[in-house]
């Protein structure tokens, strides 16, 4: 069985169904934890009935999940009232929860303050972000002002962060109704390290503005430019979710419709986003 393939198919046709992980883990009889494993490929060969059921509550044949046949044609792109018809979503402190217990973890094993490790640590952000320094003389910086050799901080970074649920079916659903992207200041390697570790939702992104990759970091007005160029639409028909309201007022300049994400009311957020998105009658 092909568990890349069959996680693909599953989570296809359960956005076309309109249902969020819960409801179809409500209509199969299905734990989350199981129904996110098989949507990720991570359970080698899935038990049939558990397929079966899958099925059955998403109305497709089995089948057709199987990849023996082909799947219906997924829903349409939509337009939303506002003219959006591109998101943009940003990754820290909007689709996963923000890294400050990497501090934490980083004062413990060397032995400084946080304040310290925090200053060390935001005195190099943006140079790497920009990719004007690579992770390696990152790692070396960090190691000679916190006098503890050998730092990885991806590794630190990778169990700090967490998943928003929430964020994981608005941006699934998102990407079944509209054109999607990812804008973000982040450093080199890092986005594929979380998807390898399925820290961001499943879902095929149209753009990735990987500011380390782009050499620019928001709020530069640059990297809206040449992220609305990736886009393919006019500026008027972006919308941008952002946790920053410096980075939203720059987007915003740039001619993008822009909503702020609250990562402590994550629910009211995303209803918002939602909201945003109702498409055009």
């Amino acid at each position: 069985m092909d568990e890349k393939g069959l996680g693909k198919r599953l989570q296809e046709a359960r956005i076309a169904a309109g249902m969020t992980q819960q409801m179809l883990c409500q209509h199969a009889n299905l734990s989350y934890s199981t129904l996110t494993k098989i949507e990720r490929g991570a359970i080698k060969s899935p038990s049939i009935f558990t397929i079966q059921n899958i099925a059955t509550a998403l109305g497709v044949g089995l089948d057709q999940l199987l990849g023996v046949t082909p799947m219906p044609a997924t829903a349409k792109k939509h337009r939303s009232k506002s003219g959006v018809t591109f998101v943009y979503f940003d990754i820290n402190g909007c689709l996963v929860r923000f890294f400050h217990a990497a501090f934490t973890r980083l004062a413990v094993d060397s032995g400084a303050p946080a304040d310290v490790v925090e200053t060390a640590f935001w005195h190099y952000n943006d140079q790497v972000c920009r990719g004007d320094m690579t992770m390696d003389e990152f790692n070396a910086a960090l190691s000679t002002e916190l006098s503890l050799p050998n730092i990885n901080w991806i590794d630190y970074y990778l169990d700090a962060i967490e998943p928003i649920p929430v964020m994981d079916d608005l941006v699934q659903w998102a990407a079944a109704h509209y054109r999607i992207g990812l804008l973000t200041n982040i450093m080199p390697g890092f986005i594929d390290a979380m998807q390898g570790r399925g820290l961001l939702p499943n879902v095929k992104y149209d753009v990735v503005m990987d500011s380390s990759k782009e050499k620019l970091i928001k709020p530069e007005a640059e990297f809206f430019k040449r992220a609305t160029k990736a886009a393919h639409c006019p500026a008027e028909e972006i919308l941008f979710v952002d946790d920053s309201r410096t980075n939203l007022m720059a987007a915003e300049k740039t001619g993008w419709h822009v909503l702020w994400f609250d990562d402590y009311r994550p629910d009211e957020s995303a209803e918002k986003v939602r909201q945003a998105l109702e498409p055009a009658v």
